[in-house]
């Protein structure tokens, strides 16, 4: 008998039925969550008590689209808030799109399409992709950096940030807290009571406008500084560090990157360096993240040591931090950034000084010319290149010399471009005896290498010795650390150094302040303009936005890709009539100018789960009201934040750094109750692919490969392409490799249900996985199979019973929902699916009764949600099942276990496993044991002893 198609469950039927619910959905507003105040407020006033906030990292809208990869994450998430909804929770999830970036500016450029246009389309696709897949994201809550509302509350944020500043002083807004921002206008009072003093020291009433303004520009969280940038001729712009490459060219376009000076916004995230280490403690992340933040902040304990420089142009005290003062007497030479201030002007001689090693020298030539040609060479770097630990140390001596404090000897200063002016003082000294990048550096250039630690015996100096040890040869006139070890002599080092004037202990940090301009139109412009002496003036809010200016031509100047010459002109800066205006800020109408750089896309990107809690609100960013509700501190969750937080970890020290530091100066300025944005994290792995290259090396299309096993019966498999061999390699999805697959081709094959069920079946959600197309069926198997045991094929009707289940499939079910809850709660989709595909089994074949069905629909609702409302609706209920109660067990006695498995073993190796009951005696447990056929092999006659620890396990000595 032929089955009508129409009634099993194909792709074709899958889509349909996808379709119906996701229309469904969104016509009833199915996912909508209610806030305590506002226009999102429920209409009759009522709200769950208990807050669910889960989140996916912003995505940006590329005009790729997505790819099988990327929705891992959001299906993941996606689950999990389905989850949390038939839990009773009021559960806010939603998605928006991180718009500003330089793909977008960069086909403006191309094609002369305003990038509004670009990004508008690429989000519309971006979210047609979600919807088809089924994502419950609540759509009056998504929002983009780049709407206007969204663009005028990130300006306004960031003149929050520059009318503030730092006190550590002040207690702080969490209990036992010291440290905290408050507005600029308080440091004013600060200043002139003198409780703060100024830089200088003078009293507040003795300084004029300028020096005023001066020195509250010295403390604000946001200001304007002299800051490296890499410039990218062949872009046109200044690019961030993430998209310079290792070899210090352009991720985009492979172009050569240069380092220039440029007058910047910067963000003083330095002042929060300890609490944004500290606070890590307050949140429940990976330790890995934990571990990559501490590092990138960088919190050291040592001391400033000053050393004279003997330059050409005369001395200069050259300072460096170092962990290690106690191996003072063991440096031997120092090194500087190349971009070191001491080696400008006339500071580097003409000639090398007597003596001067040929190692030393770099080409010969004069000193002059090596430094300038090292400098050179060292602004094509990236920092990236220049922080690889990995990779040979080089540098040139400068032709200058330095004293040691300790011991007056005279050391040689080298430039290397693996000091960097952004880490610490900009130089270092050098103790090649016990530091081995140090020692290496020696090494290569004929350096002295002098011992200050006494080394385990028979240690050959072949390498640093960089273990503590006993201190030698360390004394002068006024101090021996002689026969000290590392913590007595750091803090006896110290000390003397602070009595002599030419040091003291302190803390130095690897963290730097966020450089915060980018020479791009496409962001959000500054909402400051200038006098015509140059000063920084905050504009009102009334006048918020400042919107981009439309523009004929997105072309940056027409660069030689080449030229280390050139430098950056942003693109607004053509726009004159947009850059002079003529303003009233409260004195009369003057003339100004605006700031022609615009924010980096980390800004929008720093706060846009606030946003998400109170989309609309005109009067706030976001009511006080709703983010405690949502994100503020309660048991369990101390810091405050969202209940969870998804996505890649590339984005585990930048991003996250940046938006706790946002975080941290609104709540310290009394806008929020949480104190950081994140509470727990967690990382996804990513969805690798296999690739495919011919004989010439070139890919070849990877859904075209067939896979040939060995006619031997070896096992061994080939892989063939249009009759040749081929080579098969594995690692990153893209259209390059050409093994893109797209989840519009996976739902359109298999279903949307089919495809989110084998992302979540395919392992661990925090590891990395292959694709592999061909495995996709399996889970479609299990989808069909749930469809026939609840649907008759040949006619559409119900197969269920109203009978109640046997015992055994009473007891299996309970144990399924007791472990997919659980699997569930600790996000391990992956064995709950395992679960629920062992009870559909079970099932097949069998007369299924109601209660079992609809429990296992429920269950299955998180992952594979359009079938599951389908089967729900067929089996009687009228409404969607998405606030349905999770199944829970009643009968609790279900869960016990009936047999247990018995371990047999004979001289300690296991011969039989046997299925016993699990309150079976330990004479009855021997009797079985002794009784195996398996286990009567390695026996002779009676054993010796018979060793039983009922239920589990039995040993047999013969």
């Amino acid at each position: 008998m032929s089955i009508t198609p129409s009634h099993r469950y194909t792709a074709e039927l899958a889509n349909e039925i996808e379709k119906k619910w996701q229309d469904r959905w969104e016509q009833d507003e199915t996912f909508n969550a209610p806030n305590p105040v506002g226009d999102l407020a429920a209409a009759d006033g009522e709200i769950p008590e208990e807050s669910y906030y889960l989140l996916d990292m912003f995505p940006y809208p590329s005009g790729k689209g997505l790819h099988v990869g990327h929705p891992l994450g959001y299906i993941a998430t996606d689950t999990l808030a389905r989850f949390a909804r038939m839990q009773g929770k009021n559960v806010l999830y939603t998605m928006g799109y991180d718009a500003f970036g330089l793909p977008a500016e960069q086909y403006a450029v191309q094609t002369g399409q305003h990038p509004r246009v670009t990004t508008e389309e690429n989000i519309a696709n971006m979210r047609r992709q979600l919807r088809r897949l089924g994502m419950s994201h609540e759509q009056r809550r998504s929002v983009a950096t780049t709407d206007e509302d969204f663009v005028s509350w990130t300006q306004w944020i960031f003149l929050q940030i520059y009318n503030s500043w730092y006190d550590e002083t002040a207690p702080g807004r969490r209990e036992g807290t010291v440290g905290r921002a408050r507005p600029i206008t308080e440091l004013v009072d600060e200043y002139a009571r003198g409780t703060v003093p100024t830089p200088d020291g003078r009293p507040w009433k003795e300084l004029d406008e300028a020096e005023r303004r001066a020195a509250l520009d010295a403390r604000r969280l946001a200001y304007i500084d002299y800051a490296p940038v890499n410039w990218c001729p062949g872009l046109g712009t200044v690019l961030a560090n993430e998209e310079v490459t290792a070899e210090g060219r352009s991720e985009r376009g492979n172009f050569p990157v240069f380092k220039r000076e440029l007058r910047q916004w910067m963000m003083r995230i330095t002042a929060y360096a300890d609490r944004l280490a500290e606070d890590l403690d307050l949140v429940d992340w990976p330790e890995k993240v934990r571990l990559m933040q501490r590092n990138w902040i960088g919190k050291s304990h040592g001391a400033e040591v000053t050393f004279t420089a003997h330059t050409a142009d005369g001395d200069v005290q050259l300072t460096v931090f170092t962990t290690r003062p106690d191996t003072l007497f063991g440096a031997t030479f120092m090194v500087v950034s190349p971009e070191h201030p001491m080696l400008a002007g006339a500071g580097v001689p003409r000639e090398w000084p007597e003596g001067t090693k040929q190692a030393w020298t770099g080409d010969g030539g004069t000193p002059v010319g090596a430094v300038m040609d090292y400098q050179r060479a060292a602004s094509m770097k990236s920092d990236m290149a220049r922080a690889d630990d990995d990779r040979e140390k080089t540098g040139v001596f400068t032709g200058i010399y330095a004293t040691n404090p300790v011991n007056g000897k005279q050391i040689p200063v080298f430039t290397a471009d693996y000091v960097m002016m952004g880490y610490g003082t900009g130089a270092i000294m050098a103790v090649p005896a016990h530091d081995q990048r140090d020692f290496d550096f020696a090494k290569a250039y004929d350096l002295d290498i002098v011992p200050t630690m006494k080394p385990e015996e028979g240690f050959d100096w072949e390498s640093a010795w960089t273990a503590d040890g006993e201190i030698i040869d360390s004394a002068n006139e006024e101090i021996s650390l002689n026969g000290m070890f590392k913590a007595e002599a750091v803090s006896a080092m110290s000390a003397w150094l602070a009595e002599k004037g030419i040091g003291r202990a302190t803390i130095s940090y690897r963290l730097r302040d966020w450089l915060f301009s980018r020479q791009r139109y496409w962001g959000e412009p500054f909402p400051v303009v200038y006098d015509e002496n140059g000063n920084a003036h905050a504009l009102p809010e009334s006048m918020l936005p400042v919107d981009l200016p439309d523009t004929p031509d997105y072309s940056p100047r027409s660069f030689d890709p080449d030229d280390a010459t050139s430098n950056p002109e942003p693109p607004l800066g053509r726009l004159q009539d947009w850059v002079n205006v003529e303003l009233d800020l409260g004195d009369g109408v003057k003339k100004y100018t605006r700031d022609t750089n615009t924010m980096p896309n980390w800004a929008g990107s720093c706060w846009y789960e606030l946003r998400y809690l109170d989309p609309h609100n005109a009067e706030a960013f976001v009511d006080p009201a709703v983010e405690e509700y949502w994100m503020g501190p309660r048991e369990g969750k101390a810091s405050g934040g969202t209940d969870l937080y998804v996505g890649g970890v590339e984005h585990a020290v930048l991003h996250l750094l940046y938006a706790r530091f946002w975080h941290k100066v609104l709540f310290d300025l009394g806008f929020l109750s949480s104190c950081e944005p994140f509470h727990k994290l967690f990382n996804q792995g990513y969805v690798q692919a296999y690739a495919y290259t011919d004989s010439r090396g070139q890919y070849v299309p990877a859904d075209e490969v067939e896979e040939v096993a060995a006619s031997d019966g070896s096992g061994e498999v080939t892989y063939v392409y249009n009759g040749e061999k081929v080579k098969r390699e594995y690692g990153k999805m893209g259209k390059s490799l050409k093994n893109i697959v797209t989840p519009d081709e996976m739902a359109e094959q298999y279903g949307a249900d089919t495809f989110r069920l084998y992302e979540m079946s395919m392992g661990p959600l925090d590891v990395d996985r292959p694709w592999e197309t061909r495995a996709v069926v399996g889970s479609q198997r299990f989808l069909q199979r749930l469809w026939r045991n609840i649907i008759n094929e040949e006619t559409g009707e119900l197969v269920v019973t109203d009978a109640e289940p046997d015992l055994e499939t009473a007891k299996l079910l309970a144990r399924t929902i007791v472990g997919v809850r659980e699997d569930f709660e600790a996000m391990r989709i992956n064995t709950a699916i395992a679960k629920m595909i062992m009870l559909n089994n079970h099932l097949t074949g069998r007369d299924v009764p109601r209660p079992v069905a609809e429990a296992l629909v429920l269950m299955v609702a998180p992952v594979a949600p359009h079938v599951a409302e389908e089967l729900w609706s067929r089996l009687g209920h009228g409404k969607t099942l998405a606030f349905e109660a999770f199944p829970k067990v009643e009968d609790e006695s279900l869960l016990a276990d009936d047999t247990v498995t018995a371990i047999v073993q004979v001289k300690g190796k296991v011969r039989d496993r046997l299925e016993v009951p699990a309150d079976i005696s330990a004479a009855d447990l021997q009797t079985r044991a002794l009784a195996s056929d398996k286990v009567a092999k390695f026996l002779e006659g009676e054993p010796r002893k018979v060793i039983v620890r009922e239920p589990n396990l039995v040993n047999i000595v013969p």
